[in-house]
């Protein structure tokens, strides 16, 4: 992506890059016909210390922002969709309890219980390497949309809480040391309200903790997003990732904070891209002999692909650089619009880039059809589907907060 970038964040790209290269690469099509998590590539990203990527410095992190994490994660995903996505489940949960959670109103107690607690879970990171997952969808609830409560339960008991419920798509199963469950309190006499949504990171080797089910999908397959089942598990305190409401306030006033999935998407469009220029040109390992630049048509096709790129890629800047709490109405739309035009063009430009390059590209042998099964998941992604987004920029485009036709 071309834009002025710090010295730090230059770097932390470049390593992503060689890491995204030498070694995520060569390992991502195993991976995807074995539907296994990227074991190795976690190894790495730990020797090298993204794992605490967005975890501030004082706190042994490395420190990076919104934006940083942002680029970095697009950087990665242009090499291994699947690690750049499972990569953002566990940044997330660093950069929500940390610079997220410092631009949020707290009362005074709950910002001194925060820090205690947010201390502990940067250190199991930092010092133990541990590795976080972020599960948010549920089979009955529009939840992670932001429309109603969590079904997933935490009740108060002495020392913790007592989570029961179940999530689907949880990336990382069997991978993470830690799942940061979204769920609602469980107030006896109470119903439940979303206002109580609590995060907390449950233990992946708690009792009453279960992983179900299988992974066999069409894309994003080395994510290994199985089911959650949980019974009366124990949280204690100090694994309470937010505090109680916090996560809702973060996501009524920090909305870009739901975009984090679009970087894997952007470096799958930049990488689809990549290969058709590089085949073209003759110069893939495994492509046909010689050149096939000099095609019209396929020189069409290859304009239409950078254009719908550098679209995607500018919407992208743009809202990642508005990035704030409480953004105006015309970020917030632009926000939307970025993760549709987004997910959309990922999956546009493997179709042309497919069509450009002919019948060997859906040959396992070479990256393409992976990128475009890849691509193909992203429109669904919740919190922010396409049609989620498209629903949201046509009201809020119409209708002011509180308004109400008569």
């Amino acid at each position: 992506m071309h834009m002025t970038m710090t010295d730090r964040q230059k770097e932390l790209v470049d390593l992503a890059g060689w890491l995204g290269r030498e070694k995520f690469a060569p390992r991502a099509a195993d991976y995807d016909r074995e539907g296994a998590f990227p074991f190795e590539n976690y190894d790495d990203l730990r020797e090298h210390g993204f794992l605490s990527l967005c975890i501030p410095q004082q706190y042994g992190g490395l420190g990076a922002d919104y934006q940083t994490y942002m680029m970095v994660a697009a950087e990665i995903g242009r090499h291994c969709g699947a690690t750049a996505l499972t990569f953002n489940m566990h940044s997330c949960s660093m950069l929500w309890s940390g610079p997220l959670a410092d631009d949020l109103e707290m009362t005074t107690e709950q910002r001194e219980r925060h820090e205690e607690r947010r201390a502990g879970i940067f250190k199991r990171v930092v010092e133990d390497k541990a590795l976080f997952a972020q599960p948010f969808s549920e089979p009955n609830t529009s939840a992670a949309a932001g429309k109603a409560p969590f079904g997933t339960t935490a009740r108060k008991t002495e020392g913790g809480w007592l989570v029961n419920g179940k999530k689907h798509f949880a990336s990382l199963s069997g991978a993470a040391n830690y799942y940061g469950v979204l769920c609602t309190e469980d107030r006896e006499g109470a119903d439940l309200d979303a206002k109580d949504t609590l995060y907390l990171a449950v233990p992946g080797d708690a009792a009453g903790f279960e992983i179900t089910g299988t992974w066999d999908t069409l894309g994003m397959r080395a994510t290994v997003s199985r089911s959650l089942n949980m019974q009366d598990v124990f949280v204690p305190d100090e694994l309470q990732i937010m505090p109680r409401g916090i996560y809702y306030k973060a996501a009524i006033t920090w909305p870009h904070m739901f975009m984090t999935l679009t970087p894997s998407y952007v470096g799958i469009a930049q990488a689809a891209y990549d290969f058709v220029v590089q085949y073209l040109r003759g110069e893939v390992k495994g492509g046909p002999p010689g050149k096939r630049r000099s095609n019209p048509t396929k020189q069409l096709f290859v304009a239409e692909m950078k254009i719908k790129l550098e679209q995607a890629e500018a919407l992208f800047l743009r809202a990642i650089a508005e990035a704030k709490v409480n953004p105006t109405k015309e970020e917030r739309l632009r926000a939307y619009a970025a993760q549709y035009t987004i997910m959309e063009y990922a999956n546009d430009i493997c179709q042309l880039a497919i069509r450009t390059c002919g019948g060997s590209t859906i040959m396992k042998a070479l990256p393409l059809e992976r990128l475009y099964r890849d691509s193909r998941c992203g429109a669904l992604m919740l919190p922010w589907t396409a049609e989620i987004c498209l629903e949201r920029i046509g009201r809020e485009a119409l209708y002011e907060p509180g308004e109400r036709d008569d």
